[in-house]
């Protein structure tokens, strides 16, 4: 998508004025489809700082994440929190994990979290 979805982009401001991780949504993105909750970038960032500084060989990449996006303008990007990527009838993580998606690059979307099955 040349010119992001301006709705989408309402969406994401949303979640970042209210600090608000309630949102689901699920995006098709480069072919792959992801799932999960909206996060506000700082929390986002906030969250990944503490799983990298949990490894001890990862531990020196979080510094990266501690530092604000500096970003005034609307927001450029979707940060989900206990996602998972759908391939066949599997989430990837099973658990969840933590996505950053460029808002250019989502082809299509929808309000909520697709659920899937393992059986």
């Amino acid at each position: 998508m040349s010119n992001p979805d301006e709705l989408l982009v309402d969406i994401a401001a949303k979640v970042e004025s209210g600090q608000s991780n309630q949102m689901s949504l699920t995006v098709i993105t480069g072919g792959a489809v992801i799932t999960g909750r909206l996060a506000p970038e700082a929390v986002w960032r906030q969250r990944v700082t503490e799983v990298l500084t949990d490894s001890s060989r990862l531990r020196e990449f979080a510094g990266v994440f501690e530092k604000p996006s500096g970003s005034d303008g609307p927001p450029t990007h979707l940060h989900f929190h206990v996602a998972r990527i759908i391939q066949g009838t599997v989430g990837i993580p099973e658990t969840g994990g933590m996505y950053r998606v460029s808002i250019a690059d989502v082809s299509a979307w929808t309000v909520g979290d697709f659920s899937y099955s393992d059986q």
